[in-house]
């Protein structure tokens, strides 16, 4: 691959939530994009990495884990609502978390490694022609979600990605410039 290829893929990803709710993602393609996540850096090789695949009548049951937190939290009703069925936008949501690391830093540095592995997928994706769409876990159901999953306690969950195939191209999107600063 150049160069140019590469930034081609990288500025073709697109967060893409409008998906065709009748055509499934292989499981196989979803167990090389967690493979391919696992290759992103760990700086202490801890391989912190936890995917829960959520697929058919088992969106519902995560909606309701993580609205039944909401509501626990004092969410309005009209978000909790919202979250009961909002799993259901894509054929695939897939919870990626972060192991617990032993130190505070070790945690730290296992939620970078899990993000980058996060980008890296969604790169994946966007090479397969999938679109996807890293949402956040709901505030108060971090805890809710990963118990859900079946991983430790202290888990974080660092996203909660929608993967399905698009019905719609999306236009290109212009970013400002970074901010960059050099010393010498």
């Amino acid at each position: 691959m150049t160069f140019e290829e590469f930034s081609q893929l990288v500025r073709a990803r697109r967060t893409q939530l409008v998906m065709d709710q009748e055509r499934g993602v292989d499981i196989s393609l979803i167990n090389q994009l967690c493979t391919e996540a696992s290759y992103a850096p760990n700086h202490q090789q801890t391989w912190p990495w936890l995917f829960g695949v959520f697929t058919g009548e088992a969106r519902h049951g995560l909606g309701n884990v993580t609205a039944d937190a909401m509501q626990r939290n004092g969410d309005t009703e009209m978000k909790v609502t919202k979250t009961r069925t909002k799993y259901m936008r894509s054929p695939v949501l897939l919870v990626v978390g972060t192991a617990p690391g032993e130190t505070e830093l070790q945690q730290e540095e296992n939620r970078d490694a899990v993000a980058a592995g996060v980008q890296t997928l969604l790169l994946g994706a966007t090479a397969m022609g999938l679109g996807s769409f890293w949402s956040s876990c709901p505030k108060g159901a971090n805890d809710d979600v990963a118990k859900h999953c079946g991983w430790p306690q202290g888990t974080h969950i660092t996203a909660m990605v929608y993967l399905g195939w698009p019905t719609r191209t999306l236009p290109d999107r212009e970013r400002p410039a970074p901010a960059i600063t050099y010393f010498s």
